[in-house]
């Protein structure tokens, strides 16, 4: 699988909380299937004919490291996916503004 897009950053709160909100809004925003793996800290979503989200939430001395890659998924056709996409203009720079807002949400309080 080709990787489209990566973003990383820091959440102040422990890593397990992280994780489980994490997990919480992804399974209730997205109509796809998950994998799931709370011991590793990972839970991806995969959905479409490319499309796969994978996240990984690990522990950092200021709390919770959150990882978020992009991924071609595609069994076929994947050398399609750019040209689907309109060659993905402005896609890392809206993944990135996406997770950004997402790393704010996972550390407000509830």
């Amino acid at each position: 699988m080709k990787t489209l897009a990566e973003a990383s950053g820091v959440v102040a709160r422990p890593p397990a909380e992280v994780f489980e909100r994490l997990w919480r809004k992804l399974r209730s925003g997205y109509a796809m299937r998950m994998e799931v793996d709370r011991e590793r800290g990972f839970v991806a979503v995969q959905g479409g004919w490319w499309y796969r989200g994978e996240y990984r939430v690990t522990a950092d001395p200021a709390g919770a490291l959150v990882e978020h890659r992009v991924v071609n998924a595609a069994s076929r056709g994947r050398w399609g996916v750019p040209l689907a996409n309109r060659f993905f203009v402005g896609f890392r720079k809206a993944v990135a503004a996406g997770f950004v807002k997402l790393l704010d949400e996972l550390g407000a309080p509830e």
